[in-house]
């Protein structure tokens, strides 16, 4: 779909051209953690000139004039310096969204913009992920590439229309078959170039918003409702704040928000309602996360609610560049496992670290506390380095390498009722180092509290 401007919008371009205004200035917000966390820079669009998308010939009744208005608009912010895109009140049917440097897109209370359900309207490809391995795929939903200064705000509501994407959820074989070959692609070190993923039946959904390779991120107050996949993707970015946003995704592969390999992130006073884990830290996939190389460093998550989700907090299983410095502070699952709707998904971990033999990466401080559930299928930890799923008998392990793991830390902790507080399952010949329970209450533990496999300096007090 091309940027056709309308006769206002040249009009607008034509008004800022002379008198182009400086990027988005920056805020810097400094989260406390327990190790040394860097301010993170946020864009302030404050006093940045507001394009409201009706100006550029959106319609409600019209997917391609509201398509593209978004993007006129869009281009008109970015050619002023600074701009905030505005999607006013009411039902906007659109198509893929790409933003660009110095923009916010701002959701005014009552709009909602609902994506196409349409594979065919997010193409052509851009380059993003799956799982961890770089390719070319339908477009994310929303999508940033190599962008500065980038927002989306306000109190109305991104949704996404499932009606293909659900039935893709299967993951039948023409679609496992295209991602075996992705994985043998990259375990061979083919050019990401080559690894085109929208041919045929391969049925890659795409993440709701990706930030790929971006800088200075805000997400601020929104509402998010389904999901092709993961929903809020932030890829190989620096300076990441993610506030005061509502998610609800039961869809498979719903993870609400998963920083991979990015660095100083802030997610805070959000509502996770997930078909996947709430958080879930990684940082690329194999032989794809040693090439490319950067750790997931410098993440807080802190005054969280969880309705649902299979994990407070996963750290992997994709973490082959490495993740450090995690904290979790003062979050809680407050679901009773029906769900307020009916619909519910297994609670099973607080902290779940995965990996497995193909993976290399590391793993070191983590730090959870004061955190909370109802009733829960797993434990308070747990620690598992041969998650494989179904790829154990899918592929081969090319290359081994084992994930060290060390200085994992959780406290003042308090579940009703739990299978276990700590599971480590350890390999023989790279256990598991350092770890501190402490102040652990759990009502009732069905299993033995403790079962470690592979563990060293190992202290446990409840």
């Amino acid at each position: 779909m091309g940027v056709q401007l309308t006769r206002r919008g040249i009009a607008g371009l034509a008004l800022l051209t002379p008198t182009i205004a400086s990027a988005a200035p920056r805020k810097l917000i400094r989260p406390a953690a327990p190790f040394d966390m860097p301010s993170i820079g946020v864009p302030d669009f404050s006093k940045s000139r507001r394009f409201p998308i009706t100006d550029f010939g959106a319609d409600q009744g019209d997917q391609s004039k509201t398509s593209d208005a978004i993007a006129q608009a869009i281009a008109a912010a970015n050619a002023a310096g600074s701009g905030v895109v505005v999607v006013p009140e009411g039902t906007w049917p659109t198509a893929k969204i790409h933003l660009k440097s110095n923009v916010a897109l701002h959701l005014s209370k009552g709009a909602t913009l609902l994506f196409s359900e349409k594979p065919a309207d997010y193409l052509p490809p851009v380059l993003t992920t799956w799982e961890g391995l770089e390719c070319w795929n339908y477009s994310p939903l929303v999508y940033a590439y190599d962008c500065e200064n980038v927002a989306i705000t306000g109190s109305g509501k991104l949704k996404a229309k499932l009606d293909v994407w659900k039935v893709w959820y299967a993951r039948p074989k023409p679609h496992m078959d295209m991602l075996v070959k992705l994985y043998h692609a990259s375990a061979k070190g083919e050019p990401v170039a080559e690894r085109q993923m929208t041919a045929g039946e391969a049925n890659l959904r795409p993440q709701f918003i990706q930030f790929n390779r971006c800088r200075h991120v805000l997400v601020e107050d929104i509402s998010i409702e389904d999901s092709p996949f993961w929903v809020l993707h932030p890829f190989l970015c620096t300076d990441v704040v993610i506030r005061r946003v509502k998610i609800r995704a039961h869809g498979h592969n719903n993870d609400g928000v998963d920083p991979e390999m990015s660095q100083n992130v802030l997610i805070e006073d959000c509502v996770f309602d997930q078909g996947d884990d709430a958080v879930s830290v990684k940082s690329g996939r194999d032989q794809d996360g040693w090439r490319l190389g950067r750790p997931a460093r410098n993440i807080v998550m802190r005054d969280c609610k969880i309705l649902n989700g299979h994990q407070l907090m996963a750290i992997g299983s994709e973490l082959s560049a490495g993740i450090e410095n995690v904290f979790v502070q003062n979050c809680h699952f407050t679901g009773d496992g029906k769900g307020a709707d009916g619909w519910a998904v297994p609670i099973n971990n607080l902290l779940f670290v995965k990996t497995n033999e193909r993976r290399g990466g590391y793993v070191r401080n983590i730090v959870v506390e004061n955190v909370s559930a109802t009733k829960i299928v797993g434990g308070v930890l747990s620690v598992d380095t041969d998650v494989l799923y179904q790829w154990r008998n899918l592929v081969p392990t090319y290359e081994r390498r084992l994930t060290p793991i060390q200085g994992l830390v959780m406290r003042d902790v308090r579940v009703e009722e739990a299978k276990f507080v700590c599971r480590i399952r350890g390999e023989p010949t790279l256990p598991v180092r350092d770890v501190r329970l402490s102040k652990i209450a759990v009502g009732k533990s069905l299993e033995a509290p403790v079962a470690n496999e592979n563990v060293e300096d190992f202290r446990y007090d409840a």
